[in-house]
């Protein structure tokens, strides 16, 4: 258990740095930045606890907040993707599965993997930048940011995937 918690606090710290200092300065066409850090919500296991991962998810997104310039927006979106993100893995996982699954392409499967992903980050990206515009004016540029931000994070969420499985393979 406190191997689980030093894990999710460098987890946490490193997503919250990476996003801070270099992913928020990446911006193709002025509209798709990289949200990395949805990844932290996306790995939580079946069986954590609700009142957890709504903790964490809002601390993260609390701090990505404050570093970002941002206030309250990821703060929401996180904590709403952490909601949700329960309800939605039962829906991608066998129903015998284990209780403690941890949602990886190794368990779930590529296809399954990209699928829970890409909502999750479409269902961040639109909150997030819907919360952040707080106008339909421009829905043009709104639509971009959505679905170009929500592309480059799944991109960037597969491949951390995937170094993780080859991690996993060399060990």
């Amino acid at each position: 258990m406190a191997l689980d918690i030093l894990h999710r606090i460098i987890l946490f710290i490193v997503f919250c740095l990476a996003q801070s200092l270099v992913l928020n300065y990446v911006q193709l066409f002025h509209c798709a930045t990289p949200m990395l850090y949805v990844y932290f919500v996306v790995m939580y296991p079946r069986n954590f606890p609700k009142w957890a991962a709504l903790l964490w998810a809002f601390f993260l997104g609390l701090c990505i907040d404050m570093f970002s310039n941002t206030p309250g927006v990821a703060t929401a979106s996180m904590t709403l993707i952490a909601l949700i993100q329960p309800y939605l893995l039962e829906l991608f996982i066998p129903h015998d599965a284990f209780e403690n699954l941890v949602p990886k392409a190794t368990t779930l499967g590529w296809d399954r993997f990209l699928t829970f992903t890409g909502i999750l980050s479409f269902i961040y990206c639109t909150v997030f930048f819907t919360l952040e515009a707080f106008t339909f004016f421009n829905w043009q540029n709104w639509l971009l940011c959505i679905f170009g931000s929500t592309v480059l994070t799944i991109v960037l969420i597969v491949s951390l995937e995937s170094l993780r499985i080859n991690k996993t393979e060399r060990d």
